[in-house]
């Protein structure tokens, strides 16, 4: 529990018990719980998107969608939009390593992070918007998957992938994730993920397939860093978290179409 509650306080900004004192192997140990953390922030995501739409009578998709869009980064306190900030900045930036590791670690925002960014959002958007004007059942089924795949690929990203810095934030993860830790993590979200085939079998089966597809793409971007810097950090992980929730949205965009 302790550990839960760690990794809830860290990715998000929700503080239920207040804890001074992290323990590194406490806060490595939280990793296994990102999944239910991602359920955490859909549940609160989807509830409230619900309950616009339902104020506005669905009349109102793009004021809708860039609520829904702003939702999980006014949670977490926009964690991991600094992650894919600075991943794009420094993987893009067409240089050595060691001044990749540098770029990425500087506070700053350049000019192929800004830009990033600006693509995510009108991307996540649009696909918002596009789920919202199709079926709103599945744009809230999509907003509420979402960040539960996305959390589940940072695991695998963490556990499966050398970490690139001698030391850091994302050290901890690393050092006690397993393959153990992978495992919890996939049935974590699993189980959470199984109860909405009792309402909506397509629904649940467009889920395992985006979860099929982010784990994919998770494996090429997770190369890829690791082509450039000999691993991953901490801002990758949240790079990883970002991409997967873009592509968990277009996936259920084109189920529906």
């Amino acid at each position: 529990m302790e550990s839960f509650l760690i990794g809830l306080q860290f990715l998000t900004r929700i503080y239920i018990a207040r804890q001074t004192e992290w323990t590194e192997e406490n806060f490595g140990k939280s990793v296994k719980y990102f999944p239910l953390i991602g359920a955490v922030i859909g549940i609160i995501s989807a509830a409230l998107t619900g309950i616009f739409l339902v104020a506005t009578e669905g009349k109102l998709p793009i004021l809708t969608a860039a609520i829904a869009f702003a939702l999980p980064i006014i949670i977490t306190g926009g964690i991991h939009c600094d992650g894919f900030i600075d991943s794009v900045d420094g993987l893009f930036s067409g240089r050595e390593r060691e001044k990749i590791l540098e770029i990425m670690k500087d506070s700053r925002v350049g000019a192929f992070g800004a830009v990033g960014l600006i693509l995510l959002a009108t991307l996540e958007v649009s696909a918002l918007i596009e789920l919202i004007k199709l079926s709103i059942t599945w744009s809230l089924a999509a907003i509420f998957f979402a960040p539960i795949i996305s959390r589940l690929m940072m695991v695998i990203t963490i556990g499966i992938f050398p970490y690139a810095r001698r030391e850091g934030i994302g050290k901890a993860f690393a050092k006690f994730t397993t393959r153990r830790t992978i495992f919890f993590a996939l049935i974590e979200t699993i189980l959470l993920l199984t109860p909405v085939i009792f309402f909506d079998a397509e629904i649940f089966l467009t889920a395992i397939l985006a979860l099929i597809i982010s784990f994919g793409f998770t494996m090429y971007f997770g190369n890829f860093a690791v082509k450039k810097i000999g691993g991953v950090t901490g801002d990758i992980y949240g790079a990883v978290s970002s991409l997967v929730e873009l592509v968990v949205l277009i996936i259920f965009l084109l189920a529906e179409i």
